[in-house]
């Protein structure tokens, strides 16, 4: 335990000079000050053409910025070999990797914190307050995909050799996930029987957290009507008197099966004496 908190501190105080970080700081800050002049002008509650702009204007960036963040901190110990030096201590696989990804998890939630804080502070100095649901699903959604994506910037992290791989990697997998999913899901799926388009909706929701974590707080702010009557059963499940526990749990599943395979990978890689 003694270790990874270690580990953590130690990241923390590095993303905090990474001038990654703050760029991602004011990026953030300066979309979140966007959604206020939205705000000025429409009213932000439920679901809306406004709120969902919004959503996916979040979908482009915080992923993106998990993966470069997450990547490069594992690519930099590689290269600059202080995990060679560090894995002739007595410093287990896990220890190592849960610190970094709770390091890098209070980084990146420290700016999401700081972009919606701003925004909720500016927004009560001049009396255009959000409905209290609508921007707790939108803060949760923020943290959500930042944590689930950065579980896959350690795997990028994993297995990337230096930071130009790393980089290649997070952008396709980021094009792929966010940008081109409705477009490959649409082609795959229609090459199937219809009998098992349902099924592998599913699984293939499951397997993308961006998409995963985007139906959630759509049905939650009212707008499961817009998915198309194949979600039909989510509409229901979340709805229902448990949904918000099973996404929770399903959720934990997700980070705790991405952790393992990452401290695998990450172990087997381990120089030996």
């Amino acid at each position: 335990m003694s270790d990874m908190l270690q580990v953590a501190k130690k990241e923390i105080k590095i993303g905090f000079r990474n001038p990654w970080a703050y760029s991602f700081l004011i990026l953030f800050s300066v979309f979140s000050l966007s959604l206020l002049l939205v705000n000025s002008q429409n009213e932000i509650s439920g679901y809306s053409g406004v709120t969902g702009s919004m959503l996916s204007l979040t979908l482009y960036l915080l992923p993106l910025m998990s993966l470069f963040l997450g990547s490069f901190s594992l690519t930099a110990e590689k290269e600059e070999g202080s995990w060679q030096l560090l894995s002739t201590y007595p410093l287990g696989t896990i220890s190592f990797m849960l610190g970094k990804y709770i390091g890098l998890s209070a980084v990146l939630l420290t700016i999401i914190s700081f972009g919606y804080g701003l925004m909720g502070l500016i927004t009560a100095l001049i009396g255009k307050m959000f409905d209290i649901n609508t921007y707790l699903l939108f803060l949760s959604f923020s943290c959500g995909l930042v944590l689930l994506f950065l579980t896959i910037a350690l795997w990028i992290g994993s297995l990337a050799k230096n930071r130009w791989q790393a980089l290649t990697i997070s952008v396709m997998i980021w094009f792929f996930t966010v940008i081109a999913w409705p477009t490959i899901l649409i082609a795959v799926l229609g090459l199937l029987p219809y009998l098992w388009i349902k099924p592998l909706l599913i699984i293939f929701t499951f397997l993308n957290p961006a998409e995963f974590v985007r139906l959630f707080v759509v049905i939650k702010l009212g707008g499961g009507a817009v998915l198309g009557p194949e979600y039909y059963k989510w509409v229901s499940w979340i709805h229902s008197s448990n949904g918000s526990f099973s996404f929770f749990v399903l959720f934990l599943i997700w980070l705790l099966f991405s952790l393992t395979c990452v401290c695998w990978i990450w172990e087997r890689r381990r120089p030996r004496a």
